[in-house]
C-alpha cells in the first residue's frame, strides 16, 4: 500500500491540537490558532499542527475552532459575519490572526491537519491546499464537507489528493462494525481513507480498541487519538499501536515520544 507523503516518515505522531504546546502559552496570551501559536509549535520541533477552517463575511479562509468569537475574544459575533481586517485587529494581542493561505505559505515545513468546520470554508480551503497537498490532511465531522474539500483540492490541480480521515458518521459506522466482527464491512469504510482519528471513549462506548488499531493498520490505516494531555495515557495509547497523539501539550508528548 502507498503511504500519503502526509504520513512520513515513521511514526509516532505528535500533533498540536490549535497549535498549542505548553500551558504558559495562554498565559503569555498567545491564543488557540493563531499565527504565534503555530510559531511556537514550529519552534518546538513539531511537524503537525491541528487546525480549524472558517471562512470570514469577506471570503477569507481562516484557522479558528469555534464558529463565533465570544470563548477567544469576548466578541460574540460569529466569524462568518466578520470581515477580515476588523478579526486581525481583535486577534491582534492575541497573537494573530493566521489565515489559511498564511499558514501554508509562512510555515513551508510544518504538516496541517485541517478540520473544516463551515461548510462555506469546504471549497475555498479545499482549492488553497491544493499545492501544499503533499503536507496536508482535510478531515471534517461532516464526510459531506470533508469530501467537497478534497474534490475542490483535485479540481484545482493538486498532484495528489490531501491526506484525509473520516466524518464522525463513518467513525460510527466503522466502530460499530469493528464491535460485531464485520470484517469487509470494516475494510470498506477504511477505504480511500489515511488515518482514523478519534477520541479514545465517546461517552460511555470505547472507540480506540486494539482491534480497530489493527483492523486500520491492516488497511494501510493510520490511528490517531484527540485530545490527549496526560502522559500516562499517551504511553498506553502508544503501547497499543497508535500512531499519533493530538494534544494540547505537545511539549510532554514530544518528551513521551522522544523516550521511547
Amino acid at each position: 500500500m502507498t503511504r500519503h507523503p502526509y504520513l512520513s516518515p515513521e511514526p509516532p505522531r505528535v500533533l498540536a491540537h490549535r497549535g498549542l504546546v505548553t500551558e504558559a502559552d495562554a498565559a503569555l496570551g498567545v491564543a488557540e490558532n493563531s499565527f504565534a501559536a503555530v510559531a511556537a509549535a514550529h519552534a518546538a520541533g513539531v511537524a503537525y499542527v491541528e487546525s480549524d477552517c472558517h471562512l470570514t463575511a469577506d471570503g477569507v479562509v481562516i484557522l479558528f475552532h469555534d464558529d463565533d468569537l465570544s470563548r477567544v475574544t469576548g466578541d460574540p459575533r460569529r466569524i462568518a459575519d466578520v470581515r477580515l481586517p476588523e478579526l486581525e485587529e481583535l486577534m491582534a494581542e492575541r497573537g494573530g490572526l493566521l489565515t489559511l493561505a498564511q499558514a501554508l505559505d509562512a510555515f513551508p515545513d510544518v504538516r496541517f491537519n485541517l478540520d473544516v468546520k463551515a461548510e462555506d470554508a469546504a471549497e475555498p480551503a479545499g482549492r488553497l491546499v491544493a499545492p501544499h497537498a503533499a503536507r496536508v490532511l482535510v478531515t471534517s465531522f461532516s464526510d459531506e464537507r470533508r469530501l467537497l474539500a478534497l474534490a475542490a483540492a483535485r479540481a484545482a490541480g493538486a498532484a495528489l489528493s490531501p491526506a484525509t480521515s473520516p466524518g464522525s458518521r463513518t467513525v460510527a459506522r466503522l466502530v460499530a462494525a469493528q464491535a460485531v466482527g464485520l470484517r469487509g464491512t470494516v475494510r470498506r469504510l477504511l477505504t480511500g481513507l489515511d488515518a482514523v482519528q478519534i477520541p479514545e471513549r465517546q461517552g460511555p462506548v470505547r472507540v480506540v480498541t486494539p482491534g480497530l488499531v489493527r483492523a486500520a493498520h491492516a488497511a494501510g490505516v493510520e490511528v490517531h487519538v484527540w485530545t490527549v494531555n496526560d502522559p500516562a495515557d499517551m504511553r498506553r495509547l502508544l503501547d497499543i499501536g497508535v500512531d499519533g497523539i493530538v494534544t494540547d501539550r505537545a511539549d510532554l508528548a514530544l518528551a513521551v515520544v522522544n523516550g521511547r
